[in-house]
């Protein structure tokens, strides 16, 4: 089994204004080829909570139509990496995303969020640049446990400005 984790393709459209940026798909994620697929990650009902849709009831093609019904984009900072499990900081080799070239498909977009820490790392030096707004957000992972769901969703349905 090779230790390198490929990114998947990123999930935009051209009206996308709000592109959300994890790291690099845990195993549980890689093994069913869908973003978010382990079922302590929060992210789809944080994102319930932003967009004010029902995601977690719906199966994988349908969560994404809705977020791209809603202009909401998902992809990866880290294209790939060596990593043994599914652990941030087990992530050794890595490639970031061009995320320029994305940025620049998206004439709509209007800000990247970083799901977590290590997202941001890998994506923020591409972007600082850039007129679009960058915003850091705590982790949906299960292993971020330091904050409740509660604090989490505070953080992430700011992220409703960007979709109005």
């Amino acid at each position: 089994m090779s230790l390198r984790k490929q990114s998947f393709a990123p999930v935009v459209r051209p009206d996308t204004r709000l592109l959300i940026l994890g790291s690099l798909p845990g195993e549980k994620s890689l093994a069913a080829a869908q973003y978010y697929a382990h079922p302590r990650n929060a992210f789809w009902k944080l994102m319930e909570q932003v967009i004010g849709s029902d995601l977690v009831a719906l199966d994988y093609p349908a969560r994404l139509e809705a977020l791209s019904r809603h202009k909401v984009g998902l992809w990866d900072s880290v294209q790939s990496a060596e990593r043994r499990g599914s652990l941030d900081a087990d992530m050794r080799e890595i490639e970031t995303a061009d995320l320029t070239s994305l940025v620049a498909t998206l004439p709509e977009l209007r800000a990247v969020a970083f799901n977590g820490k290590t997202s941001e790392k890998a994506a923020r030096p591409q972007l600082a640049q850039s007129a679009l707004r960058l915003v850091s957000l705590p982790s949906s992972s299960p292993a971020h446990a330091a904050m409740t769901f509660e604090e989490k969703t505070r953080h992430w349905t700011k992220l409703r400005e960007f979709l109005r």
